[in-house]
């Protein structure tokens, strides 16, 4: 049987669906299970912070000088698929990600294959791929109870900050999106400082219903202050980092603080240049995280997707804003330029079309989602060599 390429095989999947069938994938892992090692995994689910958290984690663990095999699993990317499965300090290659496909498809099969979604599938592909690890991070795509991460067996659920995003698919209110995300813990669970209360009480809840051990973590980020000064991270990566950090003490694994010299969490209020920072962050949770890391008031490199709280997030960081430049992204998913201009004029913020150039007297921040950032990298073809990926 003649097996497209991968890039070719996930290019006829869409990647967004209204509705998914939920059990499709458990079917599918079902068939794959016996056919693959299943290293020690650690499950990360929430609304921000997973993609930092998670790469730290994984970064800590391979750097810790035991030898330790790690891979990270995140999403979406920014340039290349590659950066979805981290192996071992680096992006997956072409080959390696090519073996896995081909071996993931003759398990499963045609029919079972092409009935998978686009991130239903490449988290299988990613399962393949780190079968000989001796740990893994699966971050969750925006769910958790009903997420296809949530397939396997973990050693430890890490829950970041929840806030209020993905409505349609996780329901209305914080309590609704908690229980959804929270639903998919097993037996130990280290809950992240929430920005809301009830995060907690049904964090306790859940954990007593499962039988489940709740850690909650102590936020102590004093170990971190000299490398965050030296890489000009913001409050929230060391919130996040420290979480990292605290995971590692119930894994039971050792780690150097130092380590962390070495990571560079693109996308992650990431100083592209002196004057250019870049955040794949998009929803008012992240808004907020900004405003708080911003010393100065800079010009707002901005568009966002049709289902996000777009004047929610302008109204966050409007004390921080000189303008607002609208950058147009290639998806279908974006919000309409006029929606965007018309709350950009309710809130009484300066804006303009991005004109394409960049000034030398400005500072600048890229956020929005990780579409913006795509299209702002692209255009100024800033290179590959700036990246060592971390994503949402």
């Amino acid at each position: 049987m003649s097996i497209d390429r991968l890039d070719t095989f996930l290019a006829r999947k869409p990647l967004y669906y209204k509705e998914i069938d939920h059990q499709r994938v458990h079917h599918a892992y079902a068939t794959l299970s016996s056919h693959i090692a299943h290293p020690t995994t650690v499950h990360l689910v929430g609304t921000n912070g997973k993609g930092s958290t998670g790469r730290v984690l994984a970064h800590l663990a391979y750097t810790n000088g035991k030898g330790l095999s790690v891979g990270h699993y995140t999403s979406p990317h920014i340039l290349r698929f590659n950066e979805r499965i981290w192996l071992d300090g680096a992006d997956a290659s072409d080959s390696l990600l090519e073996e896995g496909h081909q071996r993931l498809f003759g398990i499963l099969g045609a029919e079972v294959s092409g009935g998978l979604s686009y991130f239903e599938y490449t988290t299988l592909l990613a399962l393949v791929v780190f079968e000989q690890c001796d740990l893994i991070v699966l971050e969750a795509g925006l769910g958790g109870e009903y997420d296809a991460t949530n397939v396997c067996n973990k050693a430890l659920s890490i829950i970041t900050p929840i806030g209020i995003d993905h409505q349609a698919f996780l329901g209305e209110d914080i309590e609704a999106i908690a229980t959804t995300k929270l639903r998919s813990i097993q037996h130990q669970l280290l809950l992240a400082p929430q920005p809301y209360e009830s995060v907690e009480q049904i964090a306790k809840q859940i954990a007593q219903d499962r039988g489940a051990t709740l850690y909650h973590a102590r936020g102590d980020t004093t170990q971190l202050t000299p490398i965050a000064e030296a890489k000009g991270w913001a409050d929230y990566l060391c919130s996040n980092a420290s979480v990292a950090m605290e995971a590692m003490e119930y894994l039971g694994i050792d780690y150097q603080v130092a380590s962390l010299e070495s990571l560079e969490l693109f996308g992650r209020f990431y100083p592209l240049t002196p004057q250019i920072r870049i955040d794949v962050g998009h929803n008012p949770l992240a808004a907020q995280a900004i405003v708080s890391a911003l010393k100065e008031p800079v010009v707002l490199i901005y568009n966002s997707l049709d289902d996000k709280d777009y004047t929610e997030v302008l109204r966050r960081l409007k004390p921080k804003l000189k303008r607002v430049e609208i950058l147009p992204i290639p998806t279908q998913r974006a919000t309409t330029q006029e929606a965007i201009i018309e709350a950009l004029e309710a809130l009484e913020i300066p804006y303009q079309l991005h004109p394409y150039t960049l000034s030398l007297e400005e500072s600048y921040l890229v956020f929005g989602s990780f579409y913006v950032v795509e299209a702002f990298l692209t255009h100024y073809a800033f290179g590959s060599e700036k990246r060592n990926h971390v994503s949402e």
